[in-house]
């Protein structure tokens, strides 16, 4: 017997050692294939001097600096060759690839991962050209370039011309398209992903195809059903919208003293039934609700509609603050303000974070009793580690888009989405911070959508669910329990294109989509 158990260590030592060795082949050859096919100086290794700072550059939470497991390489191509290369090389060798544009997934799944796994990064940083067709009402993005720096070249080309996307100027095109794009002209025009109407994508084969050439059902899965599943987008065709000359915008506080409930309460039912031209989102921190209005208009059509539809604000027209539309991104998310010029808020690319953050997100479809938000500023909003909820309405063009049009399907029937966002500022602060969010996470589990509890994927949230460290048969099951609260009824669908696009799951990472079909595995 001890003769049997000496031999079953031996062998179990042995599997372990050619595992570890076989890996590092793997990753040897990977790197020299890299090498081989994509100029030096866009390949950054760990000897690299500079391979921490190029990581950190495009990292935009600051608990993720130390990640649990560091790419074998950051591959920063300026051509789709290169992207076609890594992919290759990555196939050919056994080597994942993680896509990052801007940096700003929730959970940093776009450049590390949470668990020890090799893998390299492909960094779309200096993929970021944006051409504007003016006569078409078009333009094409790439998907390095940010949202500020898209809504700067669409409103210098024409201040006429615009395009529905984010609050963020510094979020990456690639992720924040591929995951729906909400913002504060969706209930106008509708989500970033409904104004795409081409793109230009790697699949997992390194070819790169265009709309017509990836056909209609991955040309669907891009467009909301999350990053990091299909291939690498390159670059998107996008349908721009027109604006006013002039729109107004509005940033009211009030205060528990001041009717800040009520104003909540009866928010909830008007905002989504406004006419689609005014956005009124809400940030509840502390002891107070603030409510932030974009009006595709002038100060006097507002304070009338503000009257009649919603006067528990008190809004007048001294709260109106008239600018362009493109004075109206640049203002801050939290502030909802700005003192600066345009181009200082909207180009630049802040790196080194400061800030440790965590988010969750919800939708409701049934407004929120007065006396729930009674409870949640007494009880949540007085506690050690608060954070904020951002509340943001649907309806108008929403409404009238078929829940399976694109992936996203969060569309009729919802009034708004709920991001909850705890912070800290030094890594000692974790523990307050994350306790506060997931104990009112908990606790709101009554208020929201429930069978499933709706989630929005660009507010990705490992806890509700993560894939397996290897690949099973079973996994696209597996994963429905988590696939269905992002995506509802349109999960199936994407684990079943996943299947035809990248039946070997070569693009894969602890939430993304497994294929549907029992396909060989990479």
């Amino acid at each position: 017997m001890a003769t049997l158990r000496g031999r079953g260590l031996a062998l179990a030592f042995l599997a372990s050692f050619l595992s570890v060795h076989l890996a590092m082949a793997s990753s040897d050859d990977f790197l020299q294939c890299v090498r081989d096919k994509i100029p030096g100086e866009l390949v950054y290794t760990q000897c690299s001097s500079n391979f921490a700072g190029v990581l950190v550059n495009y990292i935009k939470n600051a608990k993720f600096v130390n990640t649990t497991a560091k790419p074998l390489c950051i591959v920063t191509p300026t051509d789709a060759s290169h992207v076609q290369a890594a992919i290759r090389c990555g196939r050919g060798h056994g080597v994942r690839l993680r896509v990052r544009s801007g940096g700003h997934d929730y959970e940093g799944l776009s450049y590390r991962s949470a668990r020890q796994e090799v893998f390299g990064l492909l960094d779309l940083a200096g993929l970021r050209a944006v051409t504007v067709d003016e006569a078409a009402s078009t333009a094409w993005v790439e998907s390095g370039a940010t949202i500020g720096e898209l809504y700067y070249a669409v409103a210098k080309n024409n201040p006429r011309l615009a395009f529905p996307s984010g609050e963020c100027p510094t979020i990456g095109v690639g992720g924040h398209f591929s995951g729906g794009g909400i913002g504060m002209m969706m209930r106008k025009y509708g989500l970033s992903i409904d104004r795409v109407v081409d793109a230009k994508l790697v699949n997992a084969n390194g070819e790169l195809l265009d709309r017509s050439g990836m056909g209609e059902d991955l040309f669907w899965a891009i467009r909301g059903g999350g990053g990091g599943n299909f291939g690498v987008v390159l670059s998107w065709k996008v349908q721009l919208v027109p604006v006013p000359a002039t729109v107004t915008v509005f940033n009211i506080a009030k205060t528990l003293e001041q009717g800040a409930i009520d104003i909540l309460t009866k928010w909830q039912d008007v905002a989504p039934a406004l006419p689609s031209d005014l956005t009124i989102t809400v940030m509840v921190t502390g002891q107070q609700a603030v409510f932030r209005a974009l009006y595709l208009g002038e100060c006097g059509s507002l304070a009338s509609t503000m009257r009649d539809r919603f006067p528990e604000l008190n809004m007048t027209s001294a709260d109106c603050q008239p600018m362009t539309w493109l004075q109206s991104a640049a203002l801050s998310f939290f502030s909802f303000t700005n003192s600066k010029p345009v181009e200082d808020v909207l180009l630049p690319r802040p790196a080194s974070p400061t800030t440790f953050s965590k988010g969750k997100s919800d939708y409701v479809r049934h407004a929120i009793p007065k006396a729930v938000w009674k409870e949640i500023y007494a009880s949540w909003f007085t506690m050690k580690g608060a954070g904020v909820i951002v509340l943001e309405p649907h309806g108008g063009f929403m409404c009238g888009v078929p829940e399976d049009a694109t992936p996203y399907p969060h569309r009729r029937g919802v009034l708004y989405v709920i991001q909850y966002i705890a912070y800290w500022m030094s890594a000692d602060g974790g523990p307050a911070a994350t306790s506060w969010l997931d104990g009112f996470y908990g606790f709101m589990a009554h208020h929201v959508t429930k069978h499933p509890r709706e989630a929005y994927v660009n507010f990705r949230d490992l806890d509700i669910g993560q894939n397996a460290l290897e690949d099973d048969f079973g996994a696209a099951e597996n994963a429905r329990f988590w696939g269905q609260r992002y995506f509802l009824g349109n999960y199936e669908r994407l684990a079943k294109v996943k299947a035809a696009a990248d039946p070997t799951n070569y693009f894969r990472n602890e939430q993304s989509i497994p294929p549907m079909a029992n396909q060989p595995r990479e």
